[in-house]
């Protein structure tokens, strides 16, 4: 069975109706859950939601998106393998999201390993790539030939 976004279990919260019909088709700028423990929880989901479907957000979302996990530093985004982050997610409405530095070039004939993605990260190699200098399946935790993304 095929899993799209609209049955996707990561998408899906149950919620009583006063609650569901109270946030309509508001985004994290314009609604937010009104159990306040919850809010980080609810945009991290929203966060790994779109990431993993390539949803655009505008500004205003997410600088809500921000605003509200920089108040749980330590949260992490749910999902399988490396979460996205804000910062990676398409945005409309403003200007183009600023890209990462190409990774350096290694010497002619050097090895290149990498411990982790964290390595593959802090060296700007992510994602990597199968074929790519340092690539190994253990980065690529889902399969896909795309390492650390």
């Amino acid at each position: 069975m095929a899993t799209g976004i609209s049955n996707d279990p990561l998408n899906l919260l149950a919620v009583d109706s006063s609650t569901n019909r109270s946030k309509g088709d508001g985004d994290t700028a314009t609604w937010l859950p009104p159990y306040k423990a919850f809010r980080c929880t609810y945009v991290a989901r929203q966060v790994a939601v779109k990431g993993k479907y390539g949803l655009w957000v505008t500004t205003a979302e997410r600088d809500a998106m921000t605003r509200v996990l920089a108040t749980c530093p330590t949260m992490g985004l749910p999902g399988p393998g490396s979460a996205p982050t804000i910062a990676a997610l398409p945005r409309t409405g403003s200007a183009p999201a600023p890209q990462p530095a190409p990774a350096p070039v290694p010497p002619a004939g050097a090895t290149i390993y990498y411990a982790n993605c964290d390595a593959v990260r802090a060296a700007g190699a992510a994602p990597i790539h199968r074929g790519d200098p340092g690539y190994a399946s253990k980065l690529d935790r889902d399969g896909d030939g795309i390492g650390c993304e």
